[in-house]
């Protein structure tokens, strides 16, 4: 059953910056856009890419490994919308960020 789970602290995870992060053992991309959250699958589908180590310029997260985008909202490449990685639903209570896995 799924159930959020506490996967970092607001202010670990900058505005405009993303982190990976693992939670029960999934790696996750954790994305801070402008003040709100979002969790992605960490891995690009491209060339499996770590999305987490990439650049967030607004909703878009880019692959650090050739550059490909994802709204992180959806998890959808560019304009494929049938392309996507998984994302999760995050909520923050406090000081603390949680992940629904």
């Amino acid at each position: 059953m799924a159930a959020f789970v506490k996967v970092a602290t607001v202010s670990e995870v900058l505005p405009g910056n993303a982190k990976e992060i693992i939670v029960n053992g999934k790696t996750l991309a954790l994305c801070n856009a402008e003040g709100k959250f979002y969790a992605l699958d960490n891995v690009c589908l491209h060339r499996g890419g770590p999305l987490g180590q990439g650049y967030l310029d607004g909703e878009k997260l880019e692959c650090p490994w050739h550059g490909w985008q994802y709204d992180v909202k959806t998890g959808a490449v560019g304009k494929s919308p049938d392309m996507k990685v998984a994302s999760y639903e995050v909520k923050v209570e406090g000081a603390d960020v949680f992940v629904l896995v």
